[in-house]
């Protein structure tokens, strides 16, 4: 091996260790337990000196075997003291330890002081602290050995009284404590202000003052483009696809064919899973950096981590929810056997033959599938629909003709004995923890026992339908206990909206991890209409403002922005920021529906069209989808729909655009669509008491400060202009102006991004430009003229309009 091979092998094994997260932990427990000892140490030290001194005063800890140690740490904790406050440098030596603490929390992720200034300040303060209170103890006191400044500081001050005399020593000590101070507290000052001054940019502006303008790629690893970083979905979805057909090969390997000697029908006998799919190892994970990044082992400045300010949080285990599973299937052999002689027994008596039936036993429905003889019409089958249900004495039967993708007639049978499926065997199940889907939903088993997992992002919003008591509310808690289980509070925000004031109380305890509302708004969950109103007006806001953002990014969706925020390709003093998937779940549309009418329904309508590639989904859910209330506009916008049993075949109409959610069963029995065929799916149950438990879980944990603000909204924003008064100006008025010079261009969003205000505000402070002559009219889609051309004539007018010289 060559010099510089070795070279660099040795420099990729530094790496390696420098970023392993057990040597990490480890060196952070050293240092966090050498802290400790010098402490103990130290303090025990100003109490037991005299008795120690002789013994410490041999070069060795060992050359004294029998001598006693009064200190508190022994004779490695009197000998150690000794060394670095008596020969040493006093009570200054209280800075050593402090480094050491400092350094051990950082390592665990735990920001307990800035580390530069830690750094910057233990040192200096420990020479400086131990030379002042060597010159105040002077030759007067022999406390701790050789005075409070120790060694360092008697020999120092000595020093300085010889050449500058008592005075000047003391005036000099005067004006390097004035420096030292000033220096180390407007330094702590800064970085305090920065990391307490909001939620979500306290990260961003304190571990980023300034961002580098490339990211360093790992000599071992190419830097990633965009397009391999993009064109990861498409290899994860083939991968899916694989999955998908491996399962679909199995499960044909796992038929059983039996004939029946009575009439010569082949009957197949689908062994279908179980739904215990092995469940995947729980591990904690705080985020995923990307290991082509190199990352400084203290300040970590590698890709931007979201989850980095609440990096201890750990999702929901599975033992929160209960294991409902039954070892026995839910439908024996002869309950088939007796389905398929009825089906066939009632199709021959309308002269109807078939050649083969094949069952496919689900948790709660068994699906029959069945091939009619040449020359048979499948509107013929259809029409019996009610005649079958007869003879099998079964609640909703529904016939599928013919089955989508096959040659075949469905026909949906009720079990005698349905089966619960729990909500804890579909968030086990590999399908839903090996997902890589960005808002993965977890909502049950499909007729094939298979677990039934969907992304919420490519829906991209979601209309629920049903009657009362048929398990609606159930396929809510569903849906949000999947984002629960899967997404770190960084990454995705809920906005709940409860009308009824009880279906979502639950969750008002994760207010500070996963809610989202309008700044002043007390209750976490929405109840009432007005501040619903308020609440969907301030969402459209949002999604302006990142669409503004996603188009300076030059990018054309979340995810994209998103993955070159992370790369640090994108400067948040530009106003950008991380950007979380926001989730808008309303329990009960019709009510709002029937008390605002289209100040709902138009928000919503705007939410739909255009908030999908902001990274905003709407979950609407309603127990009575008439026309009135599911209207043409709704339903063009949500083509993901999910039907619970409703009375009535015209109300499946209007949820599904034709019949079939008023064959179903009931108890969580639902039909799923995303605009194309129906699948049928028995939704996961979750009990109250599981979701208090989850909500508890993760309350306990560190949250927020704050429920993720939504941007201010007022209704008069959209009420007609009015004359606007300059007496009532806006606090950012001046540097609104100053910018528009500066700038040259009049805009809005520049306004907004520039003081971190709403959309709404940042237009009225648009508007008083105007009236005052600073800005001109708006022209549509261009940026307004700016009527000056410098900062001095500026000033002057502003001065004249402050004094009010100017009408």
């Amino acid at each position: 091996m060559s010099k510089g091979s070795k070279e660099r092998a040795d420099k990729g094994k530094f790496y390696r260790l420098a970023h392993d997260e057990r040597f990490k932990t480890t060196l952070a427990f050293v240092f966090i337990g050498l802290a400790v000892f010098l402490i103990v140490a130290f303090v025990s030290y100003l109490f037991t000196w005299k008795a120690d001194q002789s013994m410490a005063e041999f070069s060795r800890v060992s050359d004294q075997h029998s001598s006693h140690a009064d200190n508190w740490m022994g004779k490695l904790g009197a000998w150690t003291a000794f060394k670095l406050i008596t020969n040493g440098f006093g009570l200054a030596s209280f800075f050593i330890p402090l480094i050491f603490l400092v350094l051990g929390f950082r390592l665990l992720k735990v920001k307990l002081l800035p580390l530069l200034w830690t750094l910057r300040t233990s040192l200096i303060g420990l020479a400086l602290l131990s030379l002042i209170l060597g010159f105040v103890s002077g030759n007067a006191g022999g406390f701790l050995g050789s005075g409070l400044g120790g060694a360092h500081g008697k020999v120092m001050s000595d020093w300085f009284v010889l050449l500058l005399g008592h005075l000047g020593t003391a005036i000099l000590l005067l004006l390097l404590t004035f420096v030292f101070l000033t220096f180390t507290f407007v330094g702590f000052y800064s970085w305090f202000k920065r990391t307490s001054s909001s939620v979500y940019d306290s990260v961003t502006k304190a571990k980023l003052p300034k961002l580098p303008n490339t990211v360093k790629p790992a000599k071992s690893t190419p830097a990633p483009s965009m397009t391999s970083v993009h064109s990861v979905a498409p290899l994860e979805d083939s991968r899916e696809e694989e999955d998908s057909e491996d399962e679909a090969e199995n499960q044909d390997e796992e038929t059983d064919l039996r004939e029946t000697a009575e009439d010569g029908v082949a009957f197949e006998i689908v062994q279908s899973h179980t739904g215990n799919d092995e469940p995947v190892t729980e591990t904690p994970t705080t985020g995923d950096e990307p290991e082509q990044y190199i990352m400084d082992p203290l300040d970590a400045m590698g890709p931007y981590d979201p989850t980095l300010e609440l990096s201890n949080y750990q999702k929901p285990p599975l033992d929160l929810l209960i294991d409902r599973q039954s070892d026995e299937t839910s439908v024996s052999p002869e309950e088939l056997g007796n389905n398929k002689d009825k089906i066939v027994e009632t199709l021959g008596n309308y002269g109807i033959q078939i050649s083969k039936i094949k069952a496919t036993p689900g948790p709660t429905v068994t699906l029959y599938e069945i091939v009619p003889a040449a020359g048979v019409r499948i509107s013929k089958i259809k029409n019996l629909e009610d005649d079958i249900a007869l003879s099998l004495s079964a609640l909703g039967i529904r016939i599928i003709a013919p089955m989508p993708g096959k040659g075949t007639i469905g026909i949906e049978v009720p079990n005698m004995n349905p089966e619960i499926v729990s909500m804890r065997s579909i968030v086990a199940s590999k399908r839903f923890q090996d997902s890589a889907m960005e808002l993965p939903i977890a909502l049950g088993k499909t007729i094939s026992n298979d677990p039934f997992v969907f992304d919420l992002t490519k829906m991209p919003h979601l209309l629920v339908a049903g009657a009362t008591g048929q398990g609606k509310s159930v396929g809510l808690n569903a849906i949000i206990a999947s984002i629960l289980y899967k997404k770190h509070p960084s990454q995705v925000k809920l906005v709940m909206v409860d009308p009824k004031s009880v279906e979502f109380s639950s969750y008002e305890k994760i207010e500070h991890h996963f809610l989202a509302k309008i700044p002043d708004s007390e209750e976490a969950i929405i109840t009432d209409t007005k501040k619903v109103i308020y609440t969907l007006n301030s969402l459209c806001i949002e999604m302006e403002t990142r669409y503004s953002l996603l188009k300076d990014a030059e990018v054309r969706n979340i995810k994209e922005y998103n993955t070159k925020f992370i790369a640090r390709r994108l400067n948040p003093n530009l106003g950008h920021r991380f950007l979380p998937y926001i989730v808008l779940i309303i329990d009960e549309y019709a009510d709002l529906m029937m008390t605002a009418g289209k100040e709902i329904e138009t928000p919503i309508a705007r939410l739909a069209q255009k908030a999908r590639a902001a990274g905003i989904h709407l979950i609407i859910a309603t127990q009575r989808p008439t026309v009135s209330i599911i209207t043409g506009t709704i339903k063009a916008n949500f083509p993901a729909r999910i039907a619970f049993r409703v009375i009535q075949q015209i109300d499946s109409r209007t949820i599904l655009d034709g019949s079939g959610a008023n064959q179903l069963i009931g108890r969580g029995d639902l039909l799923f669509t995303s605009g194309g065929e129906l699948t049928r799916v028995q939704c996961a149950f979750i009990d109250t008491p599981e979701i208090e438990d989850i909500t508890k879980f993760i309350n306990k944990q560190q949250g927020y400060l704050e429920a993720f603000p939504l941007p201010e909204y007022s209704p008069e924003d959209n009420a007609e202009a009015k004359e606007v008064d300059l007496s009532k100006k806006d606090e950012y008025f001046d540097e609104a102006a100053r910018l528009m010079v500066a700038h040259q261009q009049g805009s809005t969003s520049l306004i907004q991004r520039k003081f971190s205000i709403g959309y709404n505000r940042a237009g009225r402070l648009m508007d008083q430009l105007e009236a005052a002559g600073i800005v001109g009219a708006s022209e549509g889609s261009k940026a307004r003229q700016v009527l000056f051309t410098d900062m001095a004539s500026l000033e002057q007018y502003l001065n004249k309009l402050t004094q009010g010289n100017i009408s």
